[in-house]
């Protein structure tokens, strides 16, 4: 299964190597209140889909001792119109702020234990994703699926050393559409 997800995606990427050109100006170092650096990789920054349309990502390398090969996981919130950054930071990020705290805690069971995990805000609008034109903030299913699709194409033209790494699609609530679709 690697090999065919390796192979698929690369012909979507028209990528023929595998080499390591990740994003360097998207490189966060700290958090507030998270200690004086992070302990694993996380970047931050925009996937942009079109001319006048960008998604917000976060992304959190494994702290496993083999995140080179760990998978990646592509989280999206549901709504439509919550952000993924709930999830990163109420539900299975490296760090939460539990119901009813205002303090940020590691958390000790987080998703990037053992995996990569990708947070997309989409579609454009959502969280800090956004549109430029009245025309980029009309959404369906469709125009989502396909935003998100281009924003995957983005993140592992950038982040080719995930490439050949198992890829899973996940999400909740109105995700539930969205996951599909995209894997479709």
């Amino acid at each position: 299964m690697r090999k065919i997800t390796t192979l698929v995606l690369a012909a979507l990427l028209g990528m023929t190597a595998i080499i390591r050109a990740d994003r360097p100006k998207d490189l966060v170092t700290s958090l507030p209140d998270c200690g004086p650096s992070l302990p694993t990789k996380w970047y931050s920054g925009y996937l942009d889909v079109s001319d006048t349309k960008s998604l917000h990502y976060v992304f959190v390398t494994s702290a496993s001792d083999k995140a080179s090969t760990d998978p990646v996981v592509v989280w999206f919130n549901g709504g439509p119109g919550c952000s993924s950054l709930l999830a990163l930071f109420a539900e299975h990020g490296p760090f939460v702020f539990d119901d009813g705290e205002s303090v940020i805690k590691p958390n000790p069971e987080p998703w990037n234990k053992r995996a990569n995990v990708l947070y997309i805000e989409s579609p454009a609008g959502v969280g800090f994703s956004f549109a430029k034109t009245t025309e980029d903030w009309n959404h369906n299913d469709i125009s989502s699926s396909l935003d998100s699709l281009k924003a995957l194409q983005i993140f592992f033209t950038d982040f080719k050393e995930y490439l050949g790494n198992d890829l899973w699609i996940s999400g909740e609530s109105y995700a539930g559409i969205y996951v599909p679709y995209l894997s479709w």
